[in-house]
């Protein structure tokens, strides 16, 4: 499974929204500008999170985007399965009736493992958290220029 363009740009959108001070309104174009995102693409890849109630957005002309909830609250899993959709990793997990071999396949339980993890581990790296780190890294990356 690869994530797809638009939920890597999202993340990429909320992270820089997250850095910004909650519920300022960020306007398009300085987004597009950090994240290197285009316009339109931009507009297309939060509406699943507007829908979501994780981004709000404001028109007009001192329109833009805001974070609705706090960053410590949206984590990667919310922005995965906003674009992406529930996480099955196979489509015996997708609907109890839909294999028939469920009960008896020891596949069956290695795949319901490996997502559980997955999600887990997605549901641990909430955005405060990750804005935090980019922070540390520029600064890491920043001292180590100025050697």
């Amino acid at each position: 499974m690869i994530i797809t363009r638009a939920t890597e740009y999202a993340i990429r959108a909320l992270l820089y929204l997250a850095r910004q001070p909650r519920g300022e309104i960020v306007y398009k174009k300085d987004i597009c500008s950090h994240q290197n995102i285009t316009p339109a693409f931009l507009t297309k890849i939060l509406q699943p999170l507007i829908k979501e109630g994780i981004v709000g957005s404001q028109r007009g002309v001192g329109g833009g985007f805001y974070l609705r909830k706090d960053p410590a609250e949206v984590t990667l899993f919310d922005v995965v399965v906003a674009h992406e959709g529930p996480l099955y990793l196979n489509e015996c997990l997708s609907d109890g009736d839909l294999c028939r071999r469920t009960l008896f396949c020891p596949v069956h339980g290695a795949w319901k493992e490996v997502r559980d993890e997955m999600t887990a581990i997605l549901k641990r790296y909430n955005f405060a958290l990750l804005a935090q780190q980019e922070m540390c890294n520029l600064e890491e990356l920043k001292a180590g220029v100025n050697k």
